[in-house]
C-alpha cells in the first residue's frame, strides 16, 4: 500500500509540474480576422488601438506571453492616452489591459497544446487526479480501524509549517496572484479544459472556468480523504457530501448550463454580502434586462439574504451555510483540513477577528447602500465619493486579496478558515443571528472531559473549546461554523451539536461564594 502511495505522489507531482510550466510555453499568432472578432465582441471603438495591433502584432509569431503581453498592453495604454488627450471618451477602453491580452491570446494560440487539448488535460488534470487518489485511498487500510487518527501531524513537514508547507504556501499565493492579476498567463490552462467548457456552456473556457473546474476537482478529490479520515463520524460523512453536492451542482454545473440556455450566469446558493457584487449597477441592469429569469434571480437573491438565511440560522445555526453549503467553507473543509490545527487560539487573534470581520461587513453594506443610491438616482457619486472607486477598492482588497490570495493561500501556515474567520461579511452576518437568536449550540459534559485538548487544537475558528468543556458550558460563539470536528476528535464524547429551545441555551458557570447564591434557587433554575 505504501508503494501505491509513492507511485501516486510521483504521478501527482508530474501532473502538477506540467500544469505549472504551461504558462511559460506556447506560441501566439494573431490573425486579422481574429482581431476583428475580438474587437467586435469587446465593443472596441478605438481605431488607434486596432491599427497599432495590425502594425505590430497581426501576422507575427510570439514565442510565449512574455513578449506578446507587453506589446498589446503598450498599444492599449497609448491608445487610451491619445483618446483622453483628444477628448474622445467614447473610444477609451476601460477593460483591464491584462484581460485584453488574455482575450487576444486565447484566439492566437497555436502548436501542440492547442491541437492536443484532451491529451494535455490528461497530462495535467488527469495525472493530478489519479496520483492524488492513489496517494489518498490506501489510507482506508493503512489507518486501520475507524476512529481518531491524527498521529504525527506535528511531525510532518507538510502539516507542521515545515518546508513542504511553505512551498505549498508560496505556490498557492503565486497561483492566486496570477489568476487575479495576470489572467493572460492562464490562457494555456484554458485550452486543456476547452472541451469541457464547450460541452457545458457552448463557449471556450476562460480563466475563471479553469478556476471553477479546479476548485470543484480539488474539493472532490480531497473529499475522498475526508470520507476515509472521518469514517467513524456520520455527521462528517453527510456534511462532506453536502458541500460537495452544492459545489458541483449549484456552483459549477447549473451556472454553466444557464449560460448555454441564454440565461444569466448565477450561483443560486451564493448569498449577499458574500456575493458582494450582486447589487452592483452592471449586475442589476443585466438581471433586469434578462426577462423573467433575471427578475426571479433578483427576487431570489433578496429573499435568500433577508429571509432564508436568518431563518435557517435560527433553526440550525450558521453551520447550515458555512459548513454544509458554502463553497469557501467546502474548500476549507476538504483541501484545508490537514491545516486546521494552525488556527490561532490567542486572545489577540480573537480581538483582531471581531474588529476585522465586522469591519468588512460594514464596508460591504456601506458600499451596497452607495451602489443602490447611485443606481436609483443615476448618480455616480455619494457625498462627493465616487461609487465606482469604492466598488473597485472592495473588489481589489476584499474580493481578490483577502478572499482569494490570503483566504486560500494562507491555509498551510495560518489554518484553513482565515477568510471565513477574519474577512467573510456573510459569516459576520450569520454570526450575529447565531449568537443572539438561534437554537443551535454545542453542549458539553464537563464530567467526562479529560482535558486532552484535541477539541481546541483542531478548532478551525480558533475557539478554546476545552475551556468550555471543562466547565460544562454550552458553546454559542458567533464565530463557530458548526463543522463538528471538535466532537469528531473527542475521545470521550464530551461535545454534542444540538438544536434546542432558547431557554437555557446560554449557561454560564456560576461561581459560588459563601452565602451569595441561594442554592435551591440555582437548582430550580437549572432543572
Amino acid at each position: 500500500m505504501k508503494t501505491i502511495k509513492h507511485i501516486g505522489l510521483v504521478l501527482f507531482l508530474v501532473g502538477l509540474g506540467i500544469f505549472s510550466l504551461l504558462p511559460l510555453t506556447g506560441s501566439f499568432t494573431l490573425s486579422a480576422d481574429n482581431l476583428a472578432t475580438v474587437a467586435e465582441n469587446q465593443n472596441i471603438r478605438s481605431e488607434v488601438f486596432v491599427q497599432e495591433l495590425e502594425r505590430k502584432v497581426v501576422g507575427k509569431t510570439f514565442n510565449g506571453l512574455s513578449t506578446f503581453s507587453p506589446t498589446v498592453i503598450k498599444a492599449l495604454e497609448d491608445a487610451n492616452t491619445q483618446h483622453r488627450k483628444d477628448k474622445e471618451y467614447n473610444k477609451i477602453m476601460y477593460v483591464s489591459p491584462h484581460d485584453m491580452v488574455a482575450n487576444l491570446a486565447k484566439v492566437s494560440g497555436e502548436g501542440f497544446l492547442v491541437n492536443n487539448k484532451v491529451l494535455m488535460w490528461f497530462l495535467t488534470f488527469g495525472l493530478g487526479i489519479i496520483g492524488a487518489l492513489l496517494f489518498i485511498l490506501p489510507d482506508a487500510i493503512l489507518l486501520g480501524k475507524k476512529g481518531i487518527k491524527n498521529n504525527g501531524i506535528y511531525h510532518s513537514n507538510s502539516t507542521s509549517r515545515g518546508w513542504i508547507a511553505w512551498l505549498v504556501f508560496v505556490y498557492l499565493i503565486t497561483f492566486y496572484l496570477l489568476l487575479y492579476f495576470r489572467p493572460e498567463y492562464a490562457v494555456n490552462w484554458t485550452y486543456t479544459v476547452d472541451p469541457i467548457s464547450q460541452w457545458l456552456s457552448g463557449n471556450p473556457a476562460g480563466h475563471w472556468f479553469v478556476y471553477g473546474f479546479m476548485y470543484t476537482t480539488v474539493m472532490t478529490v480531497m473529499a475522498a480523504r475526508m470520507y476515509i479520515k472521518y469514517r467513524h463520524n456520520a455527521y462528517q460523512m453527510v456534511r462532506t457530501t453536502s458541500v460537495l453536492f452544492f459545489q458541483i451542482v449549484f456552483a459549477f454545473l447549473i451556472p454553466e448550463i444557464m449560460v448555454r440556455l441564454q440565461m444569466p450566469y448565477y450561483d443560486f446558493k451564493n448569498a449577499f454580502p458574500l456575493d458582494y457584487d450582486f447589487f452592483f449597477q452592471w449586475n442589476l441592469r443585466s438581471l433586469l434586462n434578462s426577462g423573467g429569469i433575471g427578475l426571479f434571480i433578483l427576487v431570489w437573491g433578496i429573499v435568500l439574504t433577508l429571509i432564508i438565511v436568518p431563518v435557517m440560522v435560527y433553526f440550525f445555526g450558521k453551520r447550515w451555510y458555512c459548513s454544509w453549503v458554502c463553497g469557501c467553507g467546502g474548500l476549507a473543509e476538504t483541501l484545508g483540513d490537514p491545516y486546521r490545527q494552525h488556527s490561532s487560539k490567542s486572545l489577540f487573534s480573537w480581538k483582531v477577528e471581531r474588529w476585522l470581520v465586522h469591519g468588512v461587513l460594514v464596508f460591504a453594506v456601506g458600499m451596497t447602500l452607495m451602489t443602490l443610491y447611485s443606481f436609483f438616482t443615476e448618480s455616480g457619486t455619494v457625498l462627493g465619493i465616487r461609487t465606482q472607486s469604492v466598488q473597485n477598492t472592495y473588489s481589489l482588497l476584499i474580493g481578490a486579496f483577502f478572499a482569494g490570495v490570503i483566504g486560500t493561500g494562507f491555509y498551510p501556515i495560518f489554518g484553513n478558515r482565515v477568510w471565513c474567520r477574519f474577512g467573510c461579511p456573510l459569516a459576520a452576518y450569520l454570526g450575529f443571528v447565531q449568537r443572539f437568536k438561534s437554537r443551535f449550540r454545542i453542549t458539553t459534559n464537563g464530567g467526562q472531559c479529560i482535558s486532552c485538548g484535541n477539541c481546541s487544537v483542531y478548532c478551525e475558528q480558533g475557539i478554546d473549546v476545552r475551556a468550555y468543556a471543562q466547565k460544562g458550558e454550552n458553546i454559542i460563539r458567533s464565530s463557530c461554523v458548526g463543522c463538528g470536528i471538535c466532537s469528531a476528535v473527542c475521545p470521550r464524547g464530551v461535545l454534542k451539536l444540538e438544536n434546542g429551545p432558547l431557554k437555557g441555551r446560554i449557561n454560564p458557570t456560576d461561581v459560588l461564594l459563601g452565602n451569595d447564591v441561594d442554592l435551591m434557587e440555582l437548582m430550580n433554575k437549572k432543572s
